[in-house]
């Protein structure tokens, strides 16, 4: 007969994944000395590796990480105030690598450096809690409390956005169309280097005609036939020039049409008065919370993740990316584009993390919305009626596998085909 009484790893989904945090009502024991040395040897790698390798992917983790931070914070100080107990405060997951209690909560740091939590005692139904604490659970909170509580990250990954984008356009300003063209990159053995032009140079008109705007000038040589001979009028170092161009046929196209082998650019900062900042950066932040919703809806779509695996799928907002991709694209930008580029891509990862986050997807908070809205809408004259995780747990366990799915699918394209 069997006496092994540890939970199985269904149970521990239930209470760790789902719920968030350990269950254990007794005080956790410290690390041991070697998970704290392998666990701090992780981190001060990891900072080492960044800082030696690109400084600017070392400055993106950095504000990833506060914002992960302020994330957990947002719902540790809305927990406390709506009178719910909290009883961890981590950053990193897997084993303890240091921790200390204050105040009825263990603060700490964990051994893998991604991510964070927040332990609320009493998420679910499954979760056991002590019964002088059940009156500060949160499924015992009132429907506003736990919807405050649990919208709360995502809500703080919205200000930190905000924050950086008005901070952006009052100090660097708001990237706006400009009216002039010029070339950021000219591409080696295209016809444009073969006739002579340079990356910087304005290009002002093309057979005469004046050119405003970087997509137009896409525009035109996609209308262009291969062979087509172009004349362009350009500007170099203050200096008009006159350049002429045969173009050939876009090596990545199959219908015909015509290539240069540049890379123009129309837009640049334009210096911003504090009450355009706080107008135009809020607006700004609506609209890309609108296209961050179908960003995210088109990435956690299997299908297109699974185009993009075999290769019949090139379309590169509904491709999953990783802290991989993300941070080999910010030393891109950040030499590109220093400080502003930085602000702006720590930005745009906040307001994405902050609405996939509210998906209806568990283990995602805004799983936990949807339970809670789903609880409320049951609950009749005055009877509280609680939902039963354990029958959601199917549901669940399908959307932790396409989670994985996907987190896995981006980090082979981020490190393997290095596609897109």
């Amino acid at each position: 007969m069997s006496t092994d009484t540890r939970p199985s790893r269904l149970e521990r989904m239930k209470v760790e994944v789902v719920s968030g945090g350990t269950q254990s009502a007794a005080a956790p024991e410290k690390a041991d000395r070697e998970t704290m040395i392998i666990g701090l040897l992780a981190w001060v790698g990891l900072f080492t590796f960044l800082a030696f390798n690109s400084p600017w992917s070392l400055v993106f983790v950095v504000g990833l990480i506060i914002s992960i931070m302020l994330h957990e914070l947002g719902h540790f100080w809305t927990a406390r105030r709506s009178g719910m107990k909290a009883t961890q405060f981590f950053l990193g997951f897997g084993p303890r690598v240091w921790s200390v209690h204050r105040g009825g909560v263990e603060y700490g740091l964990r051994a893998i450096p991604l991510g964070g939590f927040v332990k609320i005692i009493g998420m679910t139904n499954v979760d056991e809690v002590a019964a002088e604490d059940e009156p500060f659970t949160y499924r015992q909170g009132t429907y506003a409390r736990r919807m405050w509580v649990i919208t709360a990250g995502s809500a703080m990954h919205m200000i930190i956005a905000l924050a950086m984008v008005v901070g952006l356009y009052a100090t660097f300003g708001r990237v706006e169309e400009v009216g002039k063209v010029t070339l950021f990159s000219v591409g080696a053995d295209t016809p444009a280097q073969l006739a002579g032009l340079r990356e910087d140079d304005e290009v002002r008109t093309v057979d005469g005609e004046p050119v405003v705007s970087a997509d137009g000038l896409r525009e035109l040589l996609a209308g262009s036939a291969p062979g087509t001979t172009l004349t362009f009028g350009i500007e170099r170092d203050g200096q008009p020039l006159v350049i002429t161009a045969t173009l050939i046929q876009n090596p990545n196209r199959t219908e015909e049409t015509g290539f240069l082998g540049v890379t123009p650019n129309s837009r640049d900062y334009v210096p911003q008065g504090i009450v355009d900042s706080l107008t135009e950066g809020p607006r700004d932040l609506l609209t890309g919370v609108g296209q961050a919703i179908v960003g995210v809806a088109k990435v956690i779509n299997p299908v297109n993740v699974l185009g993009h695996l075999t290769g019949s799928n090139d379309d590169v907002s509904s491709r999953p990316g990783t802290i991989v991709g993300a941070t080999r694209i910010s030393d891109d930008i950040g030499r590109f584009d220093g400080w502003a580029g930085m602000l702006y891509l720590v930005a745009v990862v906040n307001i994405s993390v902050g609405v996939f986050n509210m998906f209806p997807l568990l283990p995602l908070d805004g799983g936990h919305a949807a339970i809670a809205t789903y609880e409320r809408i049951r609950s009749r004259r005055g009877k509280r009626y609680y939902a039963d995780v354990n029958k959601l747990m199917p549901v669940a366990a399908i959307c932790i596998a396409l989670l994985a799915f996907m987190f896995l699918t981006g980090l082979y394209l981020d490190t393997v085909k290095l596609k897109g």
